[in-house]
């Protein structure tokens, strides 16, 4: 999801103390939910007893009922979500009578207090995960590994329906799996078709290169206001590992080297190259804008708020979008570089504690969680692109239907092109991704963000984060 956090590694042999006041408040909250859920099942036994006014009859030769295995579910705490999760975990209830389960909304920075409850054994059962931090609960051997279970229960004609990058994305390098996809968001060029339309700009199309990308953004920026509109750049996007990484791979290099998680890539001279081209469109011809240019507006808001004619911006931020534009949406398929064409997909997905009690019950409620129905709530609560290619039509036909003329199917349908023809590519994960991602990010603040240091520096900066690596992974 967006926006993606920058964790810091967190040991596991914390403050003791801090240990325990963790624990403490963990399972307090883990007692309130099953109080409540005790206290609602004792209020309808008082009605049913009252209405019918005798006693009920009790078996006494009947072996005592086995209590249902209790599992915390642990999701998303935006606006839209718990209500959304409560309603479809009411249907799992109906199905697995023996499996109780109790929601509650991710934790603030969740990467970061997720590692702490982790550490403490005091995580909930089933989570989810996403971007650069869910894998690094996996490094640190918190999560479960799915591959048995997998195995066992979920079909090719099932793997088959997700994108193959996502899918790969959730394994370790030596295999171990863990976690499954929770939704498929892609990034795309959203633009201003009315912007574009008024500056006599050919719509983005399937085939755009950077070259035709650039034009487009130089034509657009307007970069002092006028009476009916305050200045304006051509594009506008997040400084952040990932969408740093899709320009790297479009000029055909890597973060993190593949098939060496040990080796950093960012000061090859392709991942050189692209963060050149991005630094000059931001700082030399100005073309896209910083957050100083958009008065620290989100990169949704400069959009919405016309400040910028294009956004590389995910599917996860349509209904976002699409509410709040006063303007027609066109949506491309992300321009293609000197090298190759990509499509950057999240790695939103579930994971399953490592101590937890209930494995099996755990394991039953992510195939749910997983399925297409949940997939279709989601589409439908939020606009959330399925996982599974096969409802994708679906998908789109809802989309274009409730945005009541700001968007075209043909828009929507470049959210699925990467997944369609093959072109997906999904976050680069190095060995010690939480060292890595803090040290590129304090490297790319001073490199675009502030102008202040050389793409080159780079080169210097990956030297580090390689060392480290090699390091920390010698010491064990």
């Amino acid at each position: 999801m967006d926006p993606f956090p920058h964790p810091m590694l967190h040991r596991p042999n914390q403050d003791a103390e801090h240990i325990h006041r963790q624990r403490q408040h963990k399972f307090s909250r883990r007692h309130l939910l099953y109080l409540s859920a005790a206290n609602l099942v004792a209020a309808s036994l008082t009605l049913t007893v009252g209405a019918a006014c005798t006693p009920p009859v009790i078996n006494t030769e009947a072996e005592p009922a086995r209590e249902p295995a209790q599992l915390v579910y642990q999701d998303w705490r935006t606006d839209w979500f718990p209500a959304m999760a409560q309603e479809m975990l009411a249907k799992f209830h109906e199905r697995h009578p023996r499996i109780r389960v109790f929601f509650t909304p991710d934790p603030e920075n969740v990467a970061d207090a997720m590692l702490t409850d982790m550490a403490a054994g005091t995580a909930p059962d089933l989570f989810q995960g996403c971007c650069t931090y869910f894998p690094i609960w996996a490094q640190k051997g918190y999560t479960l590994d799915l591959r048995t279970y997998v195995s066992r229960d979920i079909g090719q004609e099932t793997i088959a329906d997700w994108d193959p990058a996502q899918y790969r994305s959730f394994f370790l390098p030596d295999g171990y799996q863990f976690g499954l996809p929770k939704y498929h968001g892609t990034v795309a060029l959203y633009f201003n078709k009315d912007l574009f339309d008024a500056a006599g700009v050919a719509y983005p199309t399937a085939d755009w290169t950077y070259e035709a990308y650039l034009d487009a953004m130089q034509r657009l920026t307007m970069p002092m206001p006028t009476d009916d509109a305050p200045p304006r750049r051509g594009s506008m996007v997040d400084i952040v590992w990932d969408r740093v990484q899709m320009y790297v791979n479009s000029w055909g290099g890597h973060l993190v080297e593949p098939g060496d998680p040990l080796d950093c890539a960012m000061g090859e001279p392709a991942a050189l190259a692209a963060m050149r081209w991005l630094h000059e469109r931001i700082w030399t011809d100005q073309s896209m804008a910083t957050y100083i240019d958009v008065q620290n507006m989100s990169t949704r808001s400069a959009f919405v708020n016309q400040r910028v004619a294009m956004i590389e911006e995910g599917s996860w931020a349509l209904k976002e979008i699409l509410t709040y534009a006063n303007f027609r949406v066109g949506v491309a398929p992300f321009p293609a570089g000197p090298e190759h064409h990509v499509a950057l997909t999240t790695t939103d997905g579930y994971g399953i504690y490592q101590n937890t009690e209930h494995p099996e019950e755990a394991w039953e409620l992510m195939q749910f969680l997983t399925s297409a129905e949940y997939g279709l709530a989601m589409a439908t609560a939020n606009y959330l692109q399925p996982a599974r290619a096969s409802l994708a039509p679906d998908w789109i036909e809802f989309v274009r239907t409730q945005a009541a003329g700001k968007i075209t199917a043909a828009d929507m349908a470049a959210f699925v092109d990467g997944q369609m023809k093959g072109y997906s590519v999904t976050v680069e994960i190095a060995a010690d991704m939480a060292d890595a991602q803090r040290r590129a990010a304090d490297a790319w603040e001073s490199i675009f963000i502030l102008n202040q240091a050389p793409v080159s520096q780079m080169i210097e900066v990956c030297r580090k984060i390689q060392n480290t690596q090699r390091l920390r992974m010698l010491a064990g």
